[in-house]
């Protein structure tokens, strides 16, 4: 697909644009409205695509969860696995501008698989919680008080690190607006074992310091935007001898890890960066 159309979504993911504007500059890409819609499905999320690991699979046990939050109650989804025995490492998973969808509520089972107590709260619960309609979800992130949105995370980071079931380390994986906010966390919370961000908007080189977590950063060859911001958080994190692992993966795009969105997805990268964050946390919280 011509880049300048993956280009053009992502502005209107995160920018973000209209709809009626994004479809009309979509339209003068592809020649007509008639092509444009033809595009458009290959372009957006497809939710039924979500469900690598099934809701109901029966190793797991699943819960929506709330816990105290800055002024308000998180709703959160939790997931378990039945067959992992004693104590296990805690994981915060941290979703796009979407919200709690069923891509990461997916994501939160792989996590639990493998062996971990997953946490996926929902950013949007002093809103009232994700909608199904994306374009209002995107709106309403916009509105969130982001001090007290860190919060709300760093207070779900304590409440899966006082489980019962939790071996007392934890780890957080954030994708996109998530991802930022993983490096956020690792920022500032001490006692985080290990931050994965997936092409997440890089800290202030300034707070790099404060990082005592491992962290491990994957990011898509062809996401300019986003990669702007790599040279001067690797250098941050060179500088502060804070233990890091940084990968670029070539031809692949933002959101390369969601499967959900066909003309971003790429197997090969999202495969090889999953590994990877799989062995970070065996490393670090286990």
């Amino acid at each position: 697909m011509d880049q300048r159309i993956i280009n053009l979504f992502d502005e209107y993911t995160h920018k973000p644009l209209t709809r009626s504007e994004f479809i009309t500059r979509l339209a003068k890409l592809t020649g007509s409205l008639t092509a444009a819609m033809s595009v458009l499905p290959l372009l957006e999320v497809n939710s039924a695509q979500a469900a690598i690991i099934p809701p109901d699979d029966v190793d797991l046990i699943t819960e929506d969860i709330t816990y105290p939050g800055d002024g308000a109650t998180m709703k959160g989804y939790l997931v378990q696995s039945k067959i992992t025995k004693g104590k296990r490492g805690a994981v915060l998973i941290i979703h796009e501008n979407r919200g709690l969808n069923p891509h990461i509520k997916d994501i939160t089972r792989r996590v639990a698989k493998a062996g971990y107590l997953a946490l996926a709260p929902d950013a949007l619960s002093p809103l009232g919680g994700t909608p199904q309609n994306e374009d209002e979800a995107r709106d309403m992130i916009s509105k969130l008080d982001a001090t007290k949105n860190l919060h709300n995370f760093l207070k779900g980071l304590a409440f899966i690190r006082d489980r019962k079931e939790s071996n007392g380390k934890t780890g957080c994986v954030g994708f996109c607006w998530g991802g930022a906010m993983a490096n956020q966390l690792a920022i500032n919370d001490p006692a985080l074992k290990a931050a994965v961000a997936y092409y997440g908007r890089q800290p202030e080189p300034a707070e790099v310091s404060k990082i005592k977590a491992t962290v491990q950063l994957h990011y898509g060859g062809l996401d300019e935007q986003v990669n702007a911001g790599i040279p001067a958080y690797k250098e941050a994190l060179q500088a502060a001898g804070v233990k890091h692992e940084l990968y670029i993966y070539e031809g692949a795009q933002h959101a390369f890890n969601n499967d959900t969105a066909p003309t971003r997805y790429n197997e090969t990268a999202a495969k090889l960066a999953w590994d990877r964050t799989l062995r970070l946390f065996s490393e670090t919280l286990k």
